[in-house]
């Protein structure tokens, strides 16, 4: 057994592999040289210099996982039953790809010094300094990675400015009616927030502007969406989305027999939603490795098979706010609001056809337990008692 990608979901599925019983050869192959370590406190108490890193808390050798770090896979030959590494290569009976997402570079900032992204252990020890002298910081991109950020510098004293093209944050994942009270938390933490904005090109010491505006930068980082990390699967035959993600089945497996997908690399078809979901959060890397170990296990075993279709789940701590986001919305869904978005805790429900579809909860997280719940049991709700901030959510069902 060999799994690509020593991230929480590679990590997860090595795991899940040995509590469901697997008592085969584990092998699990990581291009980082560092011990596998969880990714969501680089953005908090890494960064801040709070903690020395976020190395995840799993007895590998215990386990008899074989760990095979600092080391790049190059491809994969199905027919040879081989994945190519700097090393050479390494045999698989079955084999699973969980080598996540690699962030967008912003074009012709590359080599540009003071340029950063926010990805790695490396990433966050290089930005650390940058944060400890309060430097002038410009960060591209007010998505959920760019307002962690600016949150983090802003603790840390920096002056920060956050350009962002769209006409709103988050506004690949929210509508506008949502993400606009979330503005108003940029000027309250004394982020300077500048939307409709693009970025010309970047300078030492400078971001500029498409319309000539300078603003001076000691550091810029760049969150601007990251995708699929799979170009090394070139050639091999595992089939590839319109996102370069690997088209994995409700059983998460790939187009190539005796090889699956788990995490960020991969979309699933989702009898749920009734469409194709390619999830990029912490929750999916999770939850994905349990249902990838017990479909390895049972087809040597003959058990029936294990479904993938979770209910997603993330969260994000940004400028004093915990936000929660279950389930998945489309624009054709109706908004219900819960409370006052210019308070400090308040909630967004999503319905279709009386159903609760997704929820995004701010301060609110007996909202967003009870309606994951909910949204996992189909339940069908009164949108009018949904409105109502006072009233539990459990108890607003039709």
């Amino acid at each position: 057994m060999v799994v690509v990608g020593a991230g929480m979901a590679g990590v997860q599925t090595a795991v899940a592999l040995r509590e469901q019983g697997f008592d085969g050869t584990v092998t699990l192959i990581g291009a980082e040289p560092h011990q596998p370590y969880d990714r969501p406190p680089l953005s908090k108490a890494v960064l801040l210099g709070k903690a020395e890193g976020s190395a995840f808390d799993v007895d590998f050798e215990g386990l008899g996982i074989d760990l095979l770090l600092g080391r790049e896979v190059l491809g994969l030959r199905p027919a040879d039953h081989e994945v190519d590494t700097e090393a050479g290569p390494v045999p698989y009976d079955v084999l699973v790809l969980a080598t996540g997402a690699q962030p967008i570079r912003l074009p012709g900032a590359e080599g540009v010094p003071g340029v950063h992204l926010l990805r790695t252990l490396d990433d966050a020890e290089r930005l650390r300094p940058v944060l400890a002298g309060a430097h002038d910081i410009v960060v591209v991109g007010a998505g959920w990675i760019g307002a962690e950020f600016a949150t983090a510098a802003r603790e840390a004293g920096c002056a920060v400015t956050v350009v962002e093209a769209a006409d709103r944050p988050l506004a690949g994942a929210l509508p506008a009616e949502v993400a606009a009270p979330m503005t108003a938390w940029y000027a309250d933490s004394g982020t300077d927030l500048r939307t409709h904005a693009r970025v010309a090109r970047v300078e030492a010491g400078a971001v500029v502007l498409d319309d000539g505006t300078r603003l001076p930068a000691g550091a810029v980082v760049v969150g601007i969406g990251a995708r699929p990390a799979t170009a090394w699967l070139s050639g091999s035959g595992v089939a590839l989305g319109p996102h370069r993600e690997v088209l994995a089945d409700d059983r998460l497996r790939t187009s190539v027999p005796d090889v699956y997908a788990v995490g960020d690399c991969a979309s699933f078809p989702s009898a749920r939603y009734g469409e194709r979901l390619l999830v990029h959060h912490w929750d999916n890397a999770l939850q994905g490795p349990r249902t990838v170990a017990a479909n390895i296990i049972g087809t040597a075993t003959d058990e029936p098979p294990a479904v993938y279709d979770p209910v997603p789940y993330f969260w994000s701590e940004q400028f004093g706010r915990f936000v929660q986001y279950a389930g998945h919305h489309t624009a054709a869904d109706r908004l219900v609001w819960r409370g006052d978005p210019t308070g400090p805790a308040w909630s967004v429900c999503w319905l279709r056809d009386g159903r609760l579809t997704a929820l995004l909860a701010v301060g609110r997280p007996r909202d967003l337990a009870q309606g994951r719940r909910l949204i996992e049991s189909a339940t069908r709700m009164d949108a009018t008692a949904l409105a109502d901030p006072a009233r539990p959510l459990k108890t607003a069902t039709a």
